[in-house]
């Protein structure tokens, strides 16, 4: 891991991915899931809401499907976030390795956020930003609150000890030549989040507790549990 007394925090050198090409299959229906309203506004910007005002925060790469580039370019404006795009790939991990061609030259700390994550909260992604440039890889995530059963073939083979497990969540954050040298060497080997690529390449990746609100929105059950929650807590 780089040594983080040789990484001072620099104005600026902050970059983001935020991770919007997904199809949506589980979602289903005509609307993809990240154009779905939620209090009012597309989930989509509902997200990258939550990242308005983060310090040192110079480039917001959205990657999605080039053909509605414009249309998140519209909706996003307001926001005043300083837009770059990039191509999706067929799998998330393409996705942010296609988002991490577009990062600036000098940014030194990148945190990847997947776009169904609507409800994060600012202080949460400061909060993993702080940890990534102190450690060099941090994620958000939760504990596991329910007795954890190993399965096979539908008879329960094990109970987990749920002591030690955390459910993963977005953002995590890196220095960017971590998060770059996991991907290159990821190659076809696929993972289901960037913190398990830099597992892989004998690192250690620093837990930022966060709260279950964090919710990864994947059917409209939970685009409507996602509505409540918005309701009571507020923007």
């Amino acid at each position: 891991m780089s040594d983080p007394a040789s990484r001072p925090r620099s104005p600026g050198d902050l970059n983001v991915i935020l991770v919007a090409g997904g199809s949506g299959r589980r979602f289903g229906g005509a609307v993809a899931k990240q154009f779905q309203p939620l209090g009012g506004r597309p989930m989509l910007v509902v997200t990258a809401s939550r990242f308005v005002g983060l310090p040192d925060l110079s480039r917001f790469v959205v990657v999605a499907a080039p053909e509605v580039f414009e249309r998140c370019a519209s909706l996003l404006a307001p926001l005043g976030l300083p837009l770059h795009f990039a191509p999706a790939g067929p799998e998330r991990q393409h996705s942010v390795a296609s988002g991490l061609e577009a990062l600036e030259p000098g940014c030194r700390v990148v945190a990847v956020h997947d776009a169904a994550r609507p409800l994060v909260s600012p202080r949460a992604i400061a909060a993993c930003v702080d940890a990534a440039r102190a450690t060099g890889a941090a994620l958000l995530a939760a504990p596991v609150p329910d007795t954890v059963k190993q399965v096979r073939e539908g008879v329960v083979t094990a109970t987990i000890p749920r002591a030690d497990l955390w459910l993963a969540q977005t953002p995590q954050a890196f220095h960017a030549d971590v998060l770059r040298r996991a991907h290159a060497a990821a190659s076809s080997e696929l993972a289901t989040d960037d913190a398990a690529l830099v597992e892989r390449l004998g690192l250690p990746v620093t837990i930022v507790p966060s709260d279950p609100i964090n919710r990864k929105i994947t059917t409209p059950q939970d685009l409507a549990w996602a509505e409540a929650m918005l309701s009571r807590v507020g923007d």
